[in-house]
């Protein structure tokens, strides 16, 4: 069971963040939290093709949006082909974000739903394990949340008692921008809670490996589509089979190219040659501290082309751009109060830097 959402980073309750999710958190508890789990490239669909294609973006040929034209070099090299070839009933639920049909990716089955929202995604996953099927099946479950426009503010989410996120000034529109991320966050838990619940009401929770993780950072400015760990930092949870459970914490770094290639050592099934990722079951049998000496990130294109890449060691991450412009690309920045105060701060005359380097 693959549940994702989208633009959700590490904000979330297990990783200590004042974002209450207590599904979650529940999940945390009973299987394995990577606190240092980093996307490959901070945007949405390159993001999303590495986890399933287990090859940086522009290795797999993901380097843009799918919507807006980029594909996969192969789509045979998607994890459902791989897995049928083990058995495996592949299902798709909501978001998919790698291909602009989703015919195209080659899933058994994609269940339609009228919008990506929690309120017609979460019910279809719900009724499908409630067929309690019994073939082996590789379930994808997307979420539309927390991507902007954020849900409003519930009771809960109080404005005058939020932090916004660590980039962000606090100020009192950063403060109704991240109330609103709050609302979004608590109805995504409700959401992902459901389909959990379904997974266990239907006898298939003991052995289903459920693996819980986003696309990248969080829609605020220096966050989603930056190679700063508030860009690719993004929240992993994976409970299941093999020694996932028992609330673990691990602090190695891993990325989304390493899901692939577990699932296959987890599986016995041999992995196919494309892939570009390290196997975590080491760390998780206990039998290394690491498996990476260092990890990659990358952006080329999102709502506007803004090549650059990085490199980051459990000491330093260093940061490339590869254009000359003077001015940030706004574009690749989504609208929303967080980033009307940068501009009002003069955001669009401040060059950004070439390089970076973070110790």
């Amino acid at each position: 069971l693959y549940l994702h959402s989208h633009d959700t980073g590490r904000y979330i309750q297990p990783y200590g963040h004042n974002v209450p999710t207590p599904n979650l958190q529940k999940l945390a508890e009973q299987g394995v939290l990577f606190r240092q789990n980093f996307c490959a490239g901070p945007t949405c669909s390159p993001s999303r093709a590495c986890l399933v294609t287990g090859m940086w973006p522009h290795s797999s040929g993901m380097i843009g949006l799918a919507h807006r034209g980029f594909v996969l070099n192969d789509y045979t090299q998607h994890i459902v082909h791989t897995l049928r070839g083990a058995g495996y009933h592949s299902t798709l639920i909501g978001v998919q974000h790698v291909a602009a049909r989703p015919e195209t990716i080659g899933y058994d089955q994609v269940v339609r739903t009228p919008s990506h929202r929690v309120e017609h995604v979460s019910p279809a996953a719900v009724e499908l394990l409630g067929q309690a099927p019994t073939q082996p099946f590789f379930l994808t479950v997307g979420f539309g949340e927390t991507h902007r426009e954020f849900r409003d503010p519930g009771p809960a989410e109080d404005a005058r008692y939020t932090l916004p996120p660590a980039p962000l000034p606090d100020t009192p529109a950063t403060r109704r921008d991240m109330a609103a991320f709050k609302a979004s966050a608590r109805i995504l838990d409700q959401g992902m809670g459901a389909v959990l619940d379904a997974l266990e009401a239907n006898g298939l929770a003991e052995n289903t490996l459920v693996i819980c993780t986003t696309d990248h950072g969080i829609a605020f400015p220096g966050m989603k589509c930056n190679l700063t760990d508030h860009g690719m930092g993004v929240m992993l949870i994976v409970r299941g089979p093999g020694g996932f459970s028992g609330g673990q914490v691990c602090d190695a770094m891993v990325s989304h190219v390493d899901i692939f290639p577990t699932i296959c050592d987890l599986q016995g099934i041999e992995p196919p040659e494309w892939l570009q990722g390290t196997s975590m079951m080491p760390l998780i049998r206990g039998e290394q501290d690491q498996i990476h000496d260092e990890i990659f990130g990358e952006v080329t294109d999102h709502a506007s082309y803004e090549p650059k890449r990085a490199v980051r060691t459990l000491r330093y991450k260093y940061i490339r751009r590869f254009e000359e412009r003077t001015s940030p690309v706004l574009p690749n920045c989504d609208d929303g109060l967080s980033k009307d105060v940068w501009l009002e701060a003069g955001w669009r005359s401040r060059p950004p830097e070439t390089e970076r380097l973070y110790d």
